[in-house]
């Protein structure tokens, strides 16, 4: 049948050039090329974008108005067109009242089991949540945390008010948030803060929401009056605006396990109603494998309807690799590939069919066996009827799609065109860079460095880490591997402070080193930007402003950001190009300067190997070198590094590190998001770095990059409190040589 096929004619969104494809409905399909050819193009930008479109068009005009606004993607037509669900490498939301348990509903499911069989009876549901009145601990208000802001660090005693005694943004002198205590009429101005009386105090730091009775001409009529202390907290702690401001907030504000619930977060009634000997709060500190079995044993009559709905969420978590996970697991502390298997989880369960899931590199992170693991998820979500289709590098899940399209042959403006698409089989006897990799035998490394010597590590303990000791080879290349959860980073961080204490230079590139938001670049990042403006004002005799998109030249719809951000409440936001600017950033003015025949938007637009070889005789060429020797060239110099992988993030934090010797290098999976050519470009990179007198420890998973290092130490055997535990240590050759049953079957793959 005609409507069994996907049909895309002549897709130009981005670099595609006209592509025309077509994507089997009911089966899985694998978009791959290199790094920037194109594949998030034709996927999301294409294929996601027309399908979200054209869903909310179906809508009445009332409820569009409500809905994000899709831009049309640069494609002729789509046939046949299923309703894209995207399942992204995002992070879940930071919220401190989310956790696994409530972003799952198994922690519904969970309050109404005790409600029903739990004893003594307490009540209701709700009564079990942390997030209500009745269940939440009245001390931390059911965060498990408590925040104490120390007043001596946040205000200078010896200073007046009018001598800008509070140190943070907006209370200094004449800000909008000073002005509501100088206005209120409350105080003397010049009195110092360590004259006041109790009384003074008590009201300059923590009096509650308040009418002033007599305040002065100067204070805004419907104000209401709030303590130092309790408007910090309420606009600033508890809010969103907390992050923008951690450095700030971080002098002056200790966090702390709630003294009254120790980290719990429900009170001492919802803790003393208990099942089997067990409370709500214990049981969400169970790692998802034991609670299952605790929640498989529970035999009382009233719990028959509910106990699958808890055991098929906990059954799709486990089999997707996250039984090391609790329920009690704040969503913002996931990694974003753990937040993706999370959703993968969910739709596993629920009754939708005939949809079409859309991945993002579900491989990110994640162990052979761990993949293994998601390949079995996927064939359900496609056994269910369903279309799925994945934009990947990994060849164990290229090996198990219906249907593979490679997008290259290069990155940017030399990729953008379909250079194959069939079977798998077909696949192999093609000649892109792709399949060509892909049938590439990686040996075993066998010619190993000697260590120029070796850093002890005595007791190892951090987290769910045994206890054991080790040795860190000094001057090779190091790969810290096992499974999910296994406890590779607590080694990482233990192996990072031990060489802190003997004094090495220590470089540690972890995917979280980067701050970004969408308003930061490639050039922002490099600190570049600067120069270019003024290169644009000197030759067309305008103000450098003009050329900034956070300032003058700013397009007014969008203030600069190329994007507009629809905040959806408890789902996550969504973001959809400024119709305005289409996605320049820039008002339309500023288009009418050039400099060498190139307006800033285009330059902007360059890729990094464009842009240096356009900027090759300017002193800020060498910020630019740096990103091509990280393979990095085919980035955008506008690009938002939002949209880059913790692999990329951390190439380009690597960027600025390079050309050291005798330093201590510790790097966290930076193939993340790497196609296999790529990575082959990386690894070359890393022996330059170890020739050049360096020692290099990678946190990774990567079978072409295990076999090719001179030492391997592997944690495990699984995640959780089944890891935690050294279960080899020893050159790649010797972990073949082993009863390793973990990581060594697939070194014969």
């Amino acid at each position: 049948m005609n409507n069994e096929w996907i049909n895309i004619y002549n897709a130009s969104q981005n670099n595609l050039k006209q592509v025309s494809t077509k994507i089997p409905k009911h089966q899985v399909t694998v978009v791959t090329g290199v790094s920037g050819s194109g594949k998030s193009s034709l996927v999301f930008d294409t294929l996601v974008a027309e399908s979200r479109r054209e869903l909310n068009d179906t809508f009445s005009s009332y409820i569009q108005h409500a809905l994000p606004k899709y831009g049309r993607p640069d494609v002729e037509r789509i046939e046949h067109l299923p309703i894209a669900i995207p399942i992204e490498q995002k992070k879940l939301s930071a919220s401190s009242r989310s956790t696994v348990g409530t972003y799952t509903e198994i922690y519904t499911f969970l309050r109404l089991l005790f409600s029903r069989v739990g004893t003594p009876f307490i009540g209701y549901s709700d009564t079990f949540s942390f997030n209500h009145p009745e269940g939440k601990c009245p001390t931390c208000d059911g965060l498990g945390y408590t925040t104490k802001i120390d007043v001596h660090k946040l205000i200078d005693f010896n200073k007046s008010l009018n001598e800008s005694p509070i140190d943070f943004p907006t209370f200094g002198y004449d800000a909008w948030r000073w002005k509501r205590y100088a206005y209120s009429g409350l105080f003397d101005l010049d009195k110092k803060i360590k004259d006041y009386t109790v009384e003074e105090l008590n009201l300059l730091l923590y009096a509650p929401q308040q009418k002033l009775k007599n305040p002065t001409e100067k204070w805004p009529k419907t104000a209401l009056y709030e303590g130092i202390v309790p408007r910090i907290e309420r606009s600033i702690l508890h809010a969103d605006v907390a992050k923008r401001h951690k450095k700030q907030l971080d002098r002056f504000v200790t966090v702390g396990t709630c003294d009254t619930c120790l980290g719990k977060r429900v009170n001492d009634r919802v803790r003393s109603c208990k099942i089997a000997g067990k409370s709500i709060a214990e049981l969400v500190q169970l790692p998802l494998e034991e609670l299952k079995a605790f929640i498989d044993k529970i035999d009382a009559p009233l719990a028959k309807e509910i106990k699958p709905e808890i055991s098929n969420r906990l059954d799709a978590l486990v089999d997707i690799g996250l039984s090391y996970l609790t329920l009690s697991r704040a969503t913002g502390s996931l990694s974003g590939g753990e937040a993706q298997r999370i959703r993968i989880s969910k739709y596993i369960n629920n009754a939708l069919n005939d949809v079409m899931y859309v991945l993002d590199e579900p491989s990110a992170g994640l162990h052979p066996k761990d993949i293994d693991r998601i390949k079995t998820a996927l064939l359900k979500l496609k056994e269910k009827g369903n279309t799925v289709v994945l934009v990947e590098h990994n060849p164990q899940l290229i090996e198990m799609a219906d249907y593979i399209i490679d997008i290259g042959p290069k990155a940017g403006g030399d990729g953008g065109e379909v250079q194959f698409s069939g079977s798998y089989a077909d696949f192999l006897k093609s000649n892109t860079p792709t399949s060509t990799a892909i049938r590439e035998i990686i040996p075993i490394k066998t010619e190993v460095r000697r260590p120029l010597d070796w850093l002890t590590v005595k007791h190892a303990a951090l987290n769910n880490l045994k206890g054991f000791a080790t040795r860190v080879p000094l001057g090779v290349l190091s790969v810290l591997c096992g499974v999910a959860g296994s406890g590779k980073s607590s080694l990482g961080e233990v192996i990072r402070q031990t060489a802190i204490e003997k004094e090495l230079e220590v470089v540690s590139i972890s995917q979280k080193s980067i701050g970004i938001n969408l308003r930061s670049t490639p050039l922002t990042y490099l600190d570049i930007f600067g120069e270019i403006r003024k290169k644009f004002a000197k030759a067309n005799h305008v103000s450098a402003a003009l050329f900034s998109y956070n300032s003058t030249g700013a397009c007014p719809h969008c203030k600069g950001k190329g994007v507009i951000v629809s905040d959806m409440s408890f789902m996550d936001d969504i973001v959809t190009e400024c119709e305005v600017c289409q996605g320049t950033r820039y008002k339309k003015e500023v288009l009418d300067y050039t400099y060498k025949g190139k307006t800033i938007v285009e330059v902007l637009g360059m890729s990094v190997l464009e842009s240096f070889e356009f900027f090759e005789q300017e002193s800020f060429a060498h910020e630019l070198q740096t990103l091509v020797e990280v393979g990095l060239s085919y980035l955008k110099l506008n690009q938002s590094l939002t949209t880059l992988s913790g692999g990329e993030l951390q190439r380009l934090k690597l960027a600025s590190q390079l050309h050291k010797g005798g330093a201590f290098y510790v790097l966290d999976e930076p193939t993340d998001g790497l196609h296999l050519t790529d990575i082959d470009f990386l690894l070359r990179l890393l022996n330059r770095l170890v020739d050049a007198g360096n020692t290099v420890i990678l946190l990774e998973h990567h079978l072409s990059v295990m076999k090719r290092a001179d030492w391997l130490l592997e944690v495990g055997p699984e995640g959780g409190s089944q890891g935690g535990t050294l279960i080899f240590e020893g050159t790649p050759q010797m972990l073949l040589d082993s009863d390793d049953t973990i990581t060594r079957p697939y070194f014969s793959i």
